[in-house]
């Protein structure tokens, strides 16, 4: 493999990566900043089928509903064809929310689909397909509360990686 595959595949990684960070910090700008501006997305009819930036506001939206969420992506695989791509990544999003007086805790366990292109020198996602592999919804007691982080700009991370990161 040459430095531009490797540099092309950690491109494509570190854009699914910011797309868990936007989702998590309501970051609305970093998550458009990922998709070509005639991008789509496929969540399912249930969840949301339309153009890619419309997708991070409609996540966004519904995330400010819940107390807490956190994204996780693993299991990333790319497929590299000069200016274009293909990958597959796994994803475990955890949210919680109250309902009434009990604490609730959803996760669901998907797969990205994604192609990409670079174009003028820069990769973005042409269309996501989001697999939901299996979901739980289940009552939860918290350990402890955790006052640190913010689901915003004010999290300690901008701090250290700066404003759009």
């Amino acid at each position: 493999m040459d430095i531009q595959a490797l540099a092309d595949r950690q491109a494509i990684s570190d854009l699914i990566y910011a797309y868990c960070r936007s989702v998590d910090r309501l970051d609305v700008p970093l998550g458009h900043s990922i998709w070509h501006e005639d991008g789509q997305a496929d969540y399912g009819p249930e969840v949301y089928q339309g153009d890619g930036r419309g997708v991070i506001d409609h996540i966004c939206a519904q995330h400010r509903h819940t107390l807490h969420h956190s994204h996780q992506v693993s299991n990333i695989l790319i497929e590299l064809d000069g200016d274009r791509a293909g990958s597959e990544a796994y994803v475990t999003a955890t949210l919680r929310m109250m309902r009434g007086e009990k604490l609730l805790q959803m996760s669901v366990w998907s797969r990205y689909i994604d192609s990409w292109s670079r174009r003028d020198g820069r990769w973005g996602l042409d269309n996501r397909l989001a697999i939901r592999d299996f979901d739980e919804v289940r009552e939860v007691t918290e350990m402890d509360r955790h006052e640190m982080g913010a689901r915003d700009s004010s999290d300690p991370s901008y701090a250290v990686l700066g404003a759009r990161r």
